[in-house]
């Protein structure tokens, strides 16, 4: 059975990023045991990952890059956001297990909507937040196999995506 929509396809991977002309860096891998499942052509992945698959049946390996453009963007300006260090007081007093540089925090837009955002700088009164997607203006190099593909099943279609990967109903 070949990978196209209103398939459940279960992809074992490994995902390293670069900018460019840079090495790769390693940014994550799922094993066989716990793939990325998901309801092929349900919009929830990248839409060039999905063209990059589609067509593939079980046990093909697959090799491709994603250029930052086609994946999750360029590293948008106005991501970084200048806030006060009082945001991070709790109780009168600064968090200093949160406020590290690096420490990703998620905190709340005005609608009540969780962002996640990296902590860039700490200065006296403010810190410096970065709002972009962790791989921004990265190219993602994706290496793995196909390890299912199945018919979604009409409950699956309803809800627009997988629900138990691995298992036929």
């Amino acid at each position: 059975m070949q990978i196209g929509p209103n398939k459940v396809v279960a992809v074992s991977y490994r995902l390293q990023s670069s900018q460019d002309g840079a090495e790769p860096v390693f940014v994550e891998e799922t094993g066989n045991e716990n793939p990325l499942t998901f309801l092929f052509g349900s919009g929830q992945l990248i839409p060039e990952f999905e063209s990059n698959l589609e067509g593939l049946t079980v046990g093909k390996e697959f090799s491709f890059k994603i250029d930052s453009d086609d994946a999750y963007g360029k590293m948008e300006e106005d991501a970084l956001v200048k806030v006060g260090t009082d945001m991070f007081k709790v109780d009168g007093v600064l968090d200093m297990e949160i406020l590290r540089i690096g420490n990703t925090v998620p905190l709340l837009d005005r609608d009540g909507n969780q962002l996640m955002a990296k902590i860039v700088t700490i200065a006296d009164e403010e810190v410096l937040l970065d709002f972009n997607h962790p791989l921004a203006g990265q190219n993602l190099h994706f290496e793995g196999a196909v390890v299912l593909v199945r018919e979604a099943t009409e409950q699956e279609l309803e809800h627009g995506h997988a629900h138990d990967g691995m298992h036929d109903h």
